[in-house]
Order: structure tokens, then sequence, then C-alpha cells
């Protein structure tokens, strides 16, 4: 058996012992659980404070106790043999009520933090319905006849009351900032319930599956944005219309006026004049939380699987309304919903209502713009493990069905056209 030098055994101890100490000392950490954005997260970090104050009271305490015998009553040459002894009543006694005490400490705050945290929502709660697919995420507001996926909407300061299902597998459903961690199981509704603080004006945060769904688990994202009030109300007035195709046509121009005389005004009353309003009349949108409000985290960076994406070039020549009648008879109206449009459905596939309102796609796991959407719809199963979305790019390779598209498929300007299309739907 080889047999290291002492020396070198202490300078790989202390090697570790500082690697291990710059780790934990050092980096910044979005995701973490210990950050008390709710109520449910400063409970659950006010427990585990406790019972790691308990835990490392009682290892001091048993490992000085162990050191201290260890050296007191070590084996030393020529000392006589100890005296053998059969039971100790008293000792027998005080190592069982001093450990039960400690479990009085550290039961009484555990069994308070799981019968708040499993207790009702509050009343006047915000509902949201969340349901698990292979793998993506679905969210429903029933007070406010919103369904949308992958994206979170939560007003500060008010109680979200989450209703877990799946569609298929188990999955977890998680907010780290939020704390709180729930599974999502078949046949059976789970409840989570949480309230932002409302000292959140806006934030983005990331959530995720936490339980192993499948080929695409890690790739199961959504996020997370929690905005003021007035916000989240027009967020969701917005959410709940149909989808807003496009820009209205500019008004046209006024005829030119006699010299000396101004342009009359549109319903002016005789003798009234003004200038005629020739400014584009801009789609509504409602709220939406500001890009260059977005972390770093929030981000996705996922690479992009070489030449799927189309070139800036065709992308630029992509008609919204040939991408309308493009999309509304191909398969994916089987697939998807889009509310205006009588012909999308679907759901199978997330809602597409208000796609262009998101910063992400594919849950979470690519940035929302045309470059990504085009990769996506010419071959999602290259990048994404396992989707259910087929591959539609002509001569595409199908990693799933083992061949490529010959027929059926869109080609790079079709592909364009949809894009242009989708990018429209605010």
């Amino acid at each position: 058996m080889t047999r290291f030098p002492r020396p070198r055994l202490r300078a790989g101890a202390l090697l570790a012992i500082l690697a291990v100490s710059l780790a934990a000392c050092g980096g910044q950490y979005p995701n973490s659980t210990f950050l008390h954005w709710s109520e449910f997260a400063s409970d659950i970090d006010f427990l585990w404070d406790r019972l790691l104050l308990w835990g490392t009271i009682v290892f001091v305490l048993v490992e000085a106790v162990l050191i201290y015998t260890i050296f007191r009553f070590r084996a030393r040459p020529g000392a006589a043999e100890p005296k053998q002894t059969h039971g100790n009543t008293t000792l027998e006694i005080t190592w069982t009520v001093i450990p039960a005490i400690i479990l009085v400490f550290i039961a009484i705050p555990t069994i308070r933090t799981v019968f708040k945290t499993q207790a009702k929502a509050p009343a006047g709660a915000i509902e949201v319905e969340v349901i698990g697919h292979q793998w993506w995420w679905e969210f429903r507001y029933p007070q406010y006849g919103v369904v949308t996926a992958n994206e979170l909407y939560l007003p500060a300061g008010r109680t979200a009351s989450f209703a877990l299902k799946t569609k298929d597998v188990l999955h977890s459903f998680w907010i780290p900032n939020f704390g709180g961690k729930r599974d999502l199981i078949s046949n059976r509704t789970n409840y989570l319930w949480f309230t932002p603080n409302d000292t959140i004006t806006a934030v983005a945060s990331n959530g995720q599956c936490a339980e192993y769904c499948g080929d695409s688990h890690a790739n199961m994202k959504f996020r997370v944005y929690v905005v003021k009030a007035a916000d989240f109300e027009s967020w969701a007035a917005h959410q709940k219309g149909e989808a807003v195709f496009g820009v209205a046509p500019v008004a046209a121009p006024a005829p030119a006026a006699a010299p000396g005389k101004a342009p009359a005004r549109k319903g002016a009353a005789s003798g009234e004049v003004a200038l005629a309003d020739t400014t584009p009349a801009a789609a509504p949108t409602g709220y939406v939380f500001p890009a260059d409000k977005l972390p770093a985290h929030v981000i996705p960076q996922t690479p992009l699987p070489a030449g799927l994406a189309l070139d800036d070039a065709t992308l630029a020549k992509g008609n919204a309304d040939s991408g309308k009648a493009i999309y509304s008879r191909s398969t994916c109206i089987g697939c998807h919903a889009i509310s205006g449009n009588p012909m999308s459905m679907g759901i199978i596939g997330p809602n597409l209502t208000h796609l262009a309102s998101r910063h992400t796609m594919a849950a979470g796991l690519y940035p929302n713009d045309a470059k990504h959407l085009s990769a996506w719809i010419k071959n999602a199963r290259a990048m994404k493990p396992g989707s259910l979305m087929p591959t539609l790019g002509m001569e595409m390779w199908d990693p799933m069905m083992k061949m490529k598209v010959t027929t059926g498929g869109l080609t790079d300007a079709q592909i364009a056209d949809v894009v242009a299309y989708l990018r429209a739907l605010k």
C-alpha cells in the first residue's frame, strides 16, 4: 500500500479547506432560496436558521465531549486497566432527556411552519392554475379569463394562490426566490400560496421544474414577473383580449386648404379650424415587463444549433398577412390557440394569443425574437430534445422521426411570413 508523507497530506487538506472557503464566500446567487421576497420564503428561512442553530450546538457539544474523552481517557504506557462497568442509569437518563428537549425546540417551529404553509390561502388571493406539460408551463387566471404560457405575472403585495396540476407525468413547481416547492401529481391538485412583498416594484426571477420528468426536464423553465398592482391589471386586461394583429392604418391626410385658409377639422363646428390628425394609431398594448429592466440571469443564453435560423434578409421579407394565411391552414392550428383567429383552436401546445408580448420562448429556453422563432418553427426538436412540436422546415432532419421532411413542410420564405405574423401578435 502506498503511504503518503504527512507534509503532503497536510498540504492537501489545507488546500481543500481553502478551496471550500473561497467557494462559499464569493459569487452572486440570484436564484437563492434565502431571498426574503415573500412571507413563505421568510418562514422557511427562519426555520432553516433555527434548525441550523440547534444542529450546530449539538454538533459542537458532542464533538467537544468526544475529543475530551479521546484525550482524557487515552491509553498510556504502564497505566492500569480501567475498571469495567455495565450500565449507568444516571448517564442513560441524561443522554435521553437532553436530546428530547432539543427535539422539542426543533419540533415546535417546524410544526408551526408546516401548518402555516399548508393552510388555505387568505381571502382575496389571486388564483392561478398551473398546469405542467412535457416540457412547458401553462398559466391560467380564472378570475381574469387569461391563459398564457411560460411567463407568470403577479402583483406585489397580493397573495397568489396556485392550483397545481399535470397533464402527463410528475412535475414540480419551484420559484426559488419566493420559496416553496410543490409537486404536480397525476389525478390530483396540490396547492401552494405566497405573497410577494409589497415593497417590490418590478422584479424578474426564474422558475423551474424540480422533478425529473423526461428528456427536457432541465429545459422546462419559466419566468416570474412581480410588478405593481396597476401594472398587473393593465397586463391582465390586455391579455384577456384578442390578439392585436399589427398596427391600425395611418389616417389619410386632409385635402389641401385653399390659400389663406386653414384645413377644416373633422366634426368641427362651423367657423372652427384645426390641423388634420395624421398621427399613426398605435396598436393598443397592455403592460409588459420592460426588456431593458431584465436582469442578466433571466435572459436565456442557450446556444442555437447551427444552420437553423433564417438570415436577416429573408426575415425582413416576411409578410404578416401571408403568414396568417399560411398558419391558419397548417398543422399549427391543431395544437395552438390564438384568440381572434377562429381557425386556431388547439389545446395541446402553448396559447399563442399574445406571443409577441413575451420575452422568452420554448419554456424559457430561448429569447423570443425573430431569429430564434424562425429556428424553432424550422426544427423545434433539434432545439429541444423530445419536443412534441413537429419539424416543419422543408428538408430538415427530424431527430425523433429519423427522417427528412419532404412533403408538407414550409420553405424559408413561408417560415419568414409565419414569423412576421406571430411577431405581430402583441
